[in-house]
């Protein structure tokens, strides 16, 4: 039985101009002989995601959402070029192939790159697939491991100096996405103003350190050996990659994970298998990355509620957009209870 990410019929009003995107890569990729055709990835809120087969090879390509979004959290040039960059130097990202910003192929900015075939992990692990409790343990250690590995490529060796600002970074972070909750926010919402103030009071001052930052690195962007299920081969989903505190990068990845002994209600937006039986807690986690990063997080707390407080953020924008009628995903309708969970989570932390 394969456990392999699979995807499906592309989604109702998503498709794709096909004819457009089979010129594209027939002039793009050598070589290429056959009929292109399309399914989708049905997973992820964010871009868009397809798989594109052409006789014998896969391709996936990656596209904003429709509707609203935010202006540079879909901006695919980057996230082709931190790809350009990377994969010489960080053996986990895929091969990036080709990009358009072309508007008459597929109405927006594009990227095709390789695909990774293995297992992606969603919130519970797939049909007849299982781990022992050291299994457990060890995945999320290779989890931690690689992201310290990331964090600790210097970033203008690979040509990645102008990719953002370190100076001022968390503060930017805090203010930026206090005024993206600002704006996405519905009368079904909450405020969240305590802890908004509280990141603003709070933060950590920039550090002396700044790395390369995923932004959202986590079990269901990762790619999983078939044959070892606990190895990680590859990491997906760069478009909010910058340079900045790593700090912020593991608060924001811990942000999702729910441990066994979390609340029913934590319990109920758990979107990763990081409940089993021999997972590392939250507080574990943290304290392997300080140990092999040599990090002081004894400000952990602060970075912890940021990535509550950021991952709300992205549930209401999205919300936001299925509350206006800008998309009919089912999906989105019940995130506005995400939102309300989050918020008691990080208050519990600004208390």
């Amino acid at each position: 039985m394969t456990h392999e990410d699979r995807p499906a019929a592309v989604r109702k009003g998503e498709e794709p101009d096909g004819a457009n995107i089979e010129a594209f890569l027939k002039d793009s990729i050598p070589g290429l002989r056959g009929k292109l055709v399309i399914s989708q990835f049905p997973s992820g809120y964010s871009n868009l995601t397809y798989l594109l087969a052409v006789g014998k090879r896969e391709f996936v390509l990656r596209r904003p959402p429709f509707g609203t979004k935010a202006k540079t959290a879909h901006d695919m040039s980057r996230e082709y070029n931190i790809l350009k960059a990377l994969q010489p130097v960080f053996p986990y990202c895929p091969e990036p192939l080709a990009y358009s910003e072309d508007p008459s192929i597929i109405g927006s900015p594009f990227y095709v790159m390789e695909r990774l075939r293995g297992i992606i992990l969603r919130r519970d692990l797939p049909p007849g697939l299982s781990f022992t409790s050291q299994q457990t343990r060890r995945l999320c250690e290779n989890l931690l491991d690689i992201q310290v590995d990331l964090h600790s490529i210097d970033y203008r060796e690979v040509g990645l100096e102008n990719f953002g600002k370190p100076k001022g970074y968390v503060e930017r972070q805090v203010k930026g996405w206090t005024g993206r909750y600002r704006t996405a926010r519905t009368g079904d919402a909450p405020d969240f103003e305590p802890v908004m103030s509280w990141l603003l009071e709070n933060r950590s001052p920039d550090t002396d350190r700044p790395g390369i930052v995923h932004n959202d690195y986590k079990f269901d962007n990762c790619v999983l050996d078939e044959n070892d299920p606990t190895r990680i081969i590859g990491i997906l989903d760069w478009e909010m990659a910058t340079i900045g505190d790593p700090l912020m990068d593991l608060g924001n990845s811990l942000a999702y994970w729910v441990q066994q002994d979390d609340p029913p209600e934590i319990q109920i937006i758990r979107t990763m298998p990081t409940h089993l039986e021999g997972a590392l807690t939250r507080d574990e986690m943290a304290e392997r990355y300080a140990e092999m990063s040599d990090r002081d997080i004894s400000n952990f707390n602060f970075y912890l509620c940021f990535g509550l407080f950021r991952l709300a953020v992205i549930a209401q924008q999205i919300y936001y957009r299925y509350y206006h009628g800008e998309t009919k995903d089912e999906r989105f309708k019940n995130l506005i209870f995400a939102v309300h969970v989050l918020e008691k989570a990080a208050m519990k932390l600004v208390s």
